[in-house]
């Protein structure tokens, strides 16, 4: 019998944002996943292949290419796809969409770790960024903040404005320094290679939300963010090392990887101390979270 093929509509139809936090946290309570990365780089383009094994769950090979220049051409930045195989036999179980596994395992993510150290009576959210993945934020975040008021910024206004005026209790803003400081949660999705959020701007009780960063000469966050906050990982092993975000600071002392308190395999590490502290996540997205999303998506799918 030859492996079922998920397209991003009907699997994105058997989808909810909650439930994803969920599989996401229950997949953290197997054992350790085994992952590889390899990356190929030609100047701004990137070829990513992740794999991952989590016994007892499975197996994901996801290939990635993300060619920054494509979107002037009307092309997607990002494309691949996802093949999961079974834990018992290795037989291919699975095809599913590539973009539907990084839309949901990106945002759920971010999404995974707020509910446990944004407070939770945040009600006004910054998206930075208005890019395909800041629109998964806003949905994610929609639902499980139903009540906040959202802000969008970017450094081209008309994106910002296309994505507000794609949602409710979304507007777009110009002045960055004064929307950080008013927003109970800051989410970035940015391709900065340079920091765009600056420590000095947030208030207290901010939950700061890091994603866009992937390669190790890019950050989106100044080391004032950093030393500010109480920072959190989804995996230790694809973020200190690998990505700019952190791998920067660490090189220049800003900050020592005792600073880094868990990653999601410590997930009861994951807790705001008082309403006033501030919490910092950098979201690695690495291939064991592709491989739960995948396989969450091919449940939820199946159920259908």
């Amino acid at each position: 019998m030859s492996a079922p093929v998920i397209g991003f509509a009907e699997g994105e139809a058997a989808l909810d944002w909650l439930r994803l936090t969920e599989a996401l946290a229950a997949g953290h309570q197997r054992p350790r996943a085994e992952i590889a990365d390899t990356f190929l780089y030609r100047g701004k383009d990137t070829l990513l292949t992740r794999s991952a094994w989590i016994d007892g769950l499975g197996l994901a090979v996801k290939s990635a290419t993300i060619f920054p220049g494509n979107p002037a051409r009307g092309q997607a930045m990002v494309n691949g796809r996802v093949s999961l195989y079974s834990d018992e036999t290795g037989f291919l179980s699975a095809i599913v969409d590539f973009h539907l596994v990084t839309k949901w395992k990106t945002a759920g993510d971010s999404l995974l770790a707020a509910r446990r150290l944004a407070r939770p009576d945040s009600r006004r959210i910054l998206i930075v960024g208005a890019g395909t993945v800041a629109r998964s934020l806003r949905e994610a975040y929609g639902a499980a903040f139903p009540g906040a008021e959202f802000q969008c910024w970017n450094r081209s206004p008309e994106a910002a404005a296309a994505l507000a005026a794609a949602y409710p209790a979304t507007t777009a803003v110009r002045d960055l320094a004064a929307a950080v400081a008013d927003a109970d949660i800051v989410t970035s999705a940015t391709m900065a290679h340079e920091p765009v959020i600056r420590g000095e701007w947030l208030s207290p009780g901010t939950h700061v939300d890091l994603i866009g960063a992937y390669r190790p000469d890019m950050r989106e966050a100044d080391d004032c963010v950093l030393q500010r906050g109480r920072l959190f990982v989804d995996s230790f092993d694809t973020t200190l090392d690998h990505i700019g975000e952190l791998k920067m600071p660490l090189a220049n002392g800003a900050i020592t990887r005792s600073d880094v308190l868990a990653d999601y395999y410590d997930l009861a590490g994951f807790q705001r101390r008082n309403a006033a502290e501030i919490t910092v996540f950098k979201n690695g997205g690495g291939a064991h979270l592709d491989l739960m999303t995948a396989m969450h998506i091919l449940e939820a799918w199946s159920q259908t």
